[in-house]
């Protein structure tokens, strides 16, 4: 299907094409540990989310704690460049180090401390974050020529993360009444309401101070931004109705979908369901066991879009080498030639762990067949010090040196929603978004405990 919506992934391209030179970390933390024989599941699960929270804990940026871009310096902006949404997936991976302790609580909550006294003062539009800002100024980094101001999608990944964490930072003490206050006023502070572009049944990604709406970029379903729909309507002082959302987000050629794939039924989205990512960013907050609205369970949505890609693979009808029932997962990454949104209809022979480990939650079983693979049997070219690198395929013989934020957080985020639902209680358990999704008409078993 050439007509794939990529959404992140395209905007993306450009940027992740154009990788220099490593950058060294920062400082000594968490050990890494190399190749251990013989594991359990549970150790296994532990070594893999330990070492990939080290992006995060020891490469996150000096000045402001926020997550990098990725571990080789983007684009020529070298390495103060970090990403919103990314920063959001760092900040639930730094809740389950403290819950996995890891690090102290003291240090959770010292970095958190932080991370939103930088972004208090960092630059936004409307209460929008950048995709990109400059780590140690807090200025905006332009993700592209027009691509200068508010960023809908990266700061719903943003807030994802910063809502758990007002939920988890619960103490009766300064500092995490201070991260509390300081998550409470900027969320208070976004204009959900401006990026409807003057009122329309819409919600748009960009706007800049410099170029308005040139970016035109109409945010409609199914893809990964169903997380932006819930908090836009969840915000207190400036909501997005509930027509936006069913006017807008579930109106498009690309919504509905309800044909099977491999003997399973997809109910929306592309055919063989796009990147696996579409099943994971939105709902590393949002718990899918049970949550349901007018257009889908979004349980079967994400275990049957997950299933489908899988037997895809196993399938692997252009036979690439080393796909199979230990080896699938596509979805957006690093590859060979730079940077793309594989999936089932844009394959190109490049397996990114990512995607199999963050469906933890939907395929254990198949999950933990693939990280063993990835752990046992390709370790010693895929192992790092931040957990696995990005992709590699085996055809091209090409195995990534860089690990990117979007990628490694929600390998620990979505393998912990897996072993304790921590991210998931957090997050569902938030007032405003559970009023968020009573408006919009989602049932949860979540909603049922009020």
């Amino acid at each position: 299907m050439k007509k794939i919506f990529l959404s992140l992934a395209i905007i993306v391209l450009s940027a992740h094409c154009m990788a220099q030179k490593p950058a060294a970390p920062v400082a000594d933390g968490i050990k890494p540990v190399g190749i251990i024989k013989n594991l359990t599941d549970s150790a296994l699960l532990d070594v893999v989310q330990r070492q990939t929270f080290r992006y995060f804990w020891d490469f996150g940026h000096p000045v402001s704690g926020l997550a990098r871009e990725r571990s080789n310096a983007a684009f020529d902006y070298g390495n103060e460049v970090v990403t919103t949404g990314g920063s959001g997936f760092g900040i639930m991976a730094l809740i389950a180090a403290d819950h996995r302790k890891w690090i102290t609580h003291e240090q959770a909550v010292d970095r958190m401390v932080k991370i939103v006294q930088f972004l208090y003062k960092a630059d936004s539009y409307h209460g929008v974050f950048p995709h990109w800002l400059n780590g140690e100024t807090g200025k905006t980094i332009p993700f592209g020529r027009k691509d200068d101001g508010g960023d809908l999608v990266e700061t719903s990944y943003l807030f994802e993360g910063l809502l758990c964490a007002k939920q988890y930072f619960t103490a009766d003490t300064p500092k995490e009444r201070r991260i509390r206050d300081m998550i409470g006023w900027m969320w208070s502070e976004i204009e959900w309401d401006w990026y409807t572009r003057d009122g329309r049944d819409n919600l748009y990604w960009h706007w800049s101070p410099n170029n308005g709406w040139a970016m035109n970029f109409p945010i409609r379903g199914f893809n990964e931004c169903l997380i932006t729909y819930i908090l836009a309507a969840s915000a207190d002082r400036y909501p997005v109705t509930a027509d936006v959302y069913h006017r807008g987000w579930a109106q498009s050629d690309f919504f509905t979908n309800g044909k099977t794939f491999y003997g399973y039924k997809l109910p929306l989205g592309f055919d063989y369901g796009g990147p696996l990512f579409f099943s994971q960013y939105s709902f590393m907050g949002l718990n899918p066991k049970g949550l349901k609205d007018r257009y889908a369970d979004y349980w079967v949505q994400n275990q049957n879009h997950t299933l489908i890609n899988r037997a895809y693979c196993i399938d692997n009808p252009k036979k690439f080498k080393g796909y199979g029932e230990n080896c699938w997962g596509l979805t957006a990454s690093d590859n060979y030639e730079g940077y793309n949104a594989h999936s089932p209809t844009n394959d190109l022979g490049v397996i990114t762990p990512t995607a199999a480990l963050s469906a933890f939650p939907y395929t254990p079983e198949y999950s933990m067949q693939a990280l063993r693979h990835f752990y046992y049997d390709l370790g010693d070219k895929i192992w790092g010090e931040y957990g696995f690198t990005d992709a590699f395929s085996e055809s091209h013989n090409w195995y990534a040196k860089s690990y990117l934020a979007i990628d490694q957080g929600p390998i620990v985020v979505m393998i912990e929603n897996y072993r304790s639902g921590l991210l998931w209680n957090l997050f569902m358990s938030c007032p405003e978004i559970q009023n968020g999704l009573k408006k919009l008409d989602f049932t949860s078993p979540a909603l049922a405990k009020k």
